[in-house]
This record gives C-alpha cells, structure tokens and sequence, in this order.
C-alpha cells in the first residue's frame, strides 16, 4: 500500500538520521575506539537477545537457529562489521566527524566495485568514471589539511569493510529474520574484540571506569544506534527497493555534519574547498544509484 511504503519511507531516513548521529556520539564518548566499540556490541547483543526473548522467538528455539554454514558466514559478517566500526570511530577520534563522514560515503561506490566480483558480473563503464571522481573528491578534500590523512585512511578501509558488510546481509536477509542476523552478527563482533582484548591485556579495573557521561552516551549508541536501527534498517529492506535505500543512506554524511556542527561548532567548520570534494563524492554515489536503477529498468522492460 503506498501509506505503508510512506511510512517505511520516513522510517528509514530516521534510521539514516540516527546512523549519522552516530558519529556525533563517537565524538563525545571518550574512549578509544576498541572499547567503546566492544561495549556498543556487548549492550547491543544483550538487547537484541531480550528483543528476541519478548517476541517469544526464543521459546521456539529452532526459530533463532541457523545451519553451521550460516552461522559461520554471520561470524566472519560480525568480525567484518567490528572492524567496520572500530576504523570508524577510530577515523572520527584521530581527525573529525566530517572528514570521517564524507570519506565513509564512498562505501557506495566500493559496493558498486565489489559486485561484479561478488555476483560475477562485468564492470559496467560508468563506475570506473565515477571512481575517478571520487578520487577526485577526496583529492580535494585531502588538500584541506594533510593532518587528516590517517582519518581519511581509517574511514576508506570502513567504507570497504561496510561495503563487504552490505554485501553479505544482501544474501542473509533472503532466508532469515533481521533480529536473527543481528543477534548472531553482533554477538561474534562482540567475542572479536573480547578475544583481542583478552591477549592485549586491556581488561582491568580501569577498563570498566567510565565517566558517567561516556556511560550515558554508550549506552544510546548500543541502544538506539544499534540495536534499534541494526534491526530496523535489515528489516526496511524488505519493503524499499535497495536503490532507494542506496539514495537515502547517502545523505547520512550530511545529517552527520550538519548534526556536528550544530554540537561542536567551530571545529567541525572546514573550507570551502572541503565541501567542494564532499559535493563531488555525495552527487558521484547519487548518479551511480540512479544509472543503476535505470540501467535494472531498463532490463526488466
């Protein structure tokens, strides 16, 4: 019905709004970028399991279980989306929202890369043009400030990494419910980065001491900005065409900066030439979506 697809409409730019206040929230919590990420996903983990629980999927228990198969490739999708989220963190601790943001955009484009590869395809013209221009974008955007070099690097292999990310859900959502794939996904995340800080040593009295303020923030990341919206936005799928979806979460950059600037201010200013490169890049992955959905049209006809 076209209210319903309204509403899913509207849905999904909420999700996009809150994905890019995620950023935001990097930037106020004051840990690094591993912790604060094995918290998002311990919390998340937990309230999605009670999610699950309320739902009364886990009284039949064959409802939430997968084949060994499955459940590997949602364990290597989880190690994928934990390293996804620590370089992007990491990328807004080491520079700014902003750059981190804009360069996160072209995860549309490694999508766009990476299909052919995945689905066994050919490269389609357009696409290595558009990558040219990207490049070109982020060029620009390089020329601001060298200093931020290391964030835009951390934010580029993020975007792969969600790509790859994107790409794996694409097939899981086929046969299996969002709060399924999201349980499992975050659950392996979250054993991840245990595993790692088990042999770094880093658990320890001071590990768990946080500023009420970091406790407060972490707890909306892993609640609204999580659990909340990873299901959510797995969901949305089923009722938006993927172009749309690809469209709209390209405006998460520009919530994200426009969010930041309204919280930060002065230091999530930056210069003309800045915008010039996230115009580029922003109406670059635009043009890809609409060729692409063009170009599937035209194919059906």
């Amino acid at each position: 019905m076209p209210n319903d697809k309204f509403k899913n409409y509207l849905h999904l730019h909420l999700i996009v709004l809150i994905w890019g206040f995620t950023a935001v929230l990097g930037k106020l919590i004051s840990i690094d970028a591993m912790p604060l990420v094995w918290y998002r996903m311990v919390i998340a983990s937990i309230l999605v399991a009670v999610f699950i629980f309320i739902r009364r999927n886990s009284i039949r228990r064959n409802s939430i279980r997968v084949s060994s198969k499955t459940g590997m490739i949602m364990f290597m999708a989880g190690i994928v989306i934990a390293l996804h989220w620590v370089t992007f963190f990491k990328a807004i601790k080491v520079s700014n929202v902003s750059i981190a943001l804009v360069t996160m955009s072209t995860g549309a484009l490694f999508t766009a890369f990476l299909e052919p590869i995945w689905y066994g395809r050919k490269m389609i013209w357009y696409e290595v043009v558009f990558g040219l221009m990207v490049v070109l974008g982020l060029y620009l955007i390089f020329n601001v400030n060298t200093s931020y070099s290391l964030g835009m690097s951390l934010a580029l292999i993020s975007a792969l990494l969600g790509a790859v990310f994107t790409l794996i859900n694409g097939q899981l959502i086929k046969t299996h419910k969002p709060s399924t794939i999201s349980f499992y996904e975050l659950m392996s995340g979250a054993f991840f980065i245990t595993v790692y800080l088990l042999i770094d040593g880093s658990f320890n009295g001071s590990f768990f001491m946080l500023p009420l303020n970091d406790w407060v923030f972490i707890f909306v990341l892993a609640s609204v900005c999580t659990a909340y919206a990873f299901i959510a936005a797995i969901k949305v799928m089923r009722f938006i065409s993927p172009y749309t979806v690809m469209l709209t979460i390209n405006l998460e950059p520009v919530y994200g900066i426009l969010l930041a600037l309204l919280i930060f201010g002065q230091s999530e200013k930056m210069s003309p030439l800045f915008y010039i490169g996230a115009l580029i890049i922003v109406t670059t992955i635009i043009a890809n979506g609409i060729l692409k959905n063009r170009r599937k049209s035209g194919n059906r006809s």
